[in-house]
């Protein structure tokens, strides 16, 4: 079987197809002229996505849209397998990101909970519909670049009667920048004589507005869910005591079509938001970069309230007094996150489009690195996750 070669008039899809290729060194692809011309098409070259997104859906939520996945054999050519593979289980397996991903402005890459929830959306897809994911355990490797799409490769590492494993991987340039693992579990294999408990819901929390500010508006723009937050906990105490906390919900109402896994997604790309700061917050750091220049006139209006809004941060984070931190501060030099764990313990009675309340503490921190532990709750009380993460942080100096 011989790799498809490229005709001078699309010289341009060349890296698009080495990307995949990379991510699939073993696989050649096997010429078909009428596949080729739609795949020749549609595949773009410099661009976040592999193929050109398709127009919003309506009738799904925002959090819905920025996740969906196009599966690789959705888009390609039929491919020559190795020997102990199936076009059928091979194109299930691999997927790409069908719409760009956000960069933080000032962060190193791309947002961390997109590539963990997309990685939960993939696996997902692999195991039966009454097999629930109850633990996942990832590792950020690389920075992701927002200007180029991901590959996801999923791999099965079990198939029990009870439990099934997955990993993902997700790939960039033929490297590695996210890995995971995943555990799922057969929906009601528990039995009928549980052992219970849970840690309760803070009592005595304010509720979430109903509105959000314009302050608020003005911080969350585009992105698929809101969140509000509430000042931190024990903040005269110290760093192991205080507790920083907020409400949050994706926009909008995750459609019927999207089931369970919708809202475990969904949770998951919530789940990163407000965490790799906890530390820096706890000890007083200071975070917050200059603020950069308005490049036109139409931004200055939006550059207030955006202003706005971090003096509002600020005050949060315990400087109201001190807005331009003339008390010289330590300052967080760099902050990237390590690793990232979730376990799901009620997967099936949430809805990640109602206010969810999270509290993050931090049990230790020392030689460069955090820990941070967050509970997640549905608004009637329900412990719907746990979640730990370790981040690397130098201060500035």
């Amino acid at each position: 079987m011989k790799r498809l070669k490229f005709p001078t008039s699309i010289k341009l899809h060349r890296q698009s197809y080495a990307q995949a290729s990379r991510v699939l060194p073993s696989i050649t692809v096997k010429p078909q002229p009428l596949a080729q011309n739609r795949l020749h098409s549609s595949i773009m070259a410099d661009r976040p996505t592999l193929v050109k997104p398709p127009p919003l859906d309506p009738s799904k939520s925002a959090i819905e849209n920025v996740l969906e996945l196009t599966e690789l054999g959705a888009i390609g050519p039929v491919l020559a397998l190795p020997s102990h593979k199936t076009s059928a289980n091979l194109s299930q397996d691999i997927f790409t990101n069908t719409r760009p991903l956000w960069h933080p402005p000032g962060a190193r890459g791309i947002y961390g909970g997109a590539v963990i929830a997309q990685c939960l959306s993939a696996a997902q897809r692999t195991v039966p519909s009454n097999f629930t994911i109850h633990s996942m355990h990832c590792y950020f490797v690389l920075a992701g670049d927002s200007e180029l799409p991901i590959m996801y490769y999923v791999e099965h590492v079990r198939e029990g009667k009870s439990f099934a494993t997955r990993t993902v991987q997700a790939r960039q340039r033929g490297k590695c920048i996210f890995t995971t693992t995943m555990s799922f579990v057969r929906e009601n294999s528990g039995g009928s004589r549980l052992v219970q408990h849970a840690v309760p819901l803070p009592k005595g929390l304010e509720e979430p507005k109903q509105e959000e500010g314009e302050e608020e508006r003005a911080m969350n723009g585009g992105s698929p869910f809101v969140s509000q937050r509430i000042d931190i906990l024990n903040r005269e105490g110290d760093p192991h005591e205080k507790k920083t906390r907020q409400w949050i919900k994706c926009r909008g109402r995750i459609s019927p079509g999207g089931g369970h896994q919708a809202h475990l997604s969904a949770l998951a790309y919530m789940s990163d938001s407000y965490f790799i700061g906890t530390v820096s917050r706890i000890h007083d750091l200071w975070r917050f970069g200059a603020p950069s220049n308005p490049k036109s006139d139409s931004a200055e209006g939006e550059m207030a309230v955006r202003e706005k809004y971090v003096k509002k941060l600020k005050e949060q984070d315990g400087f109201g007094h001190d807005l331009e931190n003339k008390a010289q501060r330590r300052e967080v030099g760099m902050m990237v996150s390590l690793d990232h764990t979730i376990y799901f313990h009620e997967p099936r009675r949430f809805r990640a489009d109602e206010w969810m309340f999270t509290e993050m503490q931090s049990p230790w921190s020392g030689d460069g690195r955090g820990l941070v532990q967050q509970h997640m709750f549905a608004k009637d009380g329900t412990l719907i996750a746990t979640c730990v993460q370790e981040v690397c942080m130098k201060s500035r100096g």
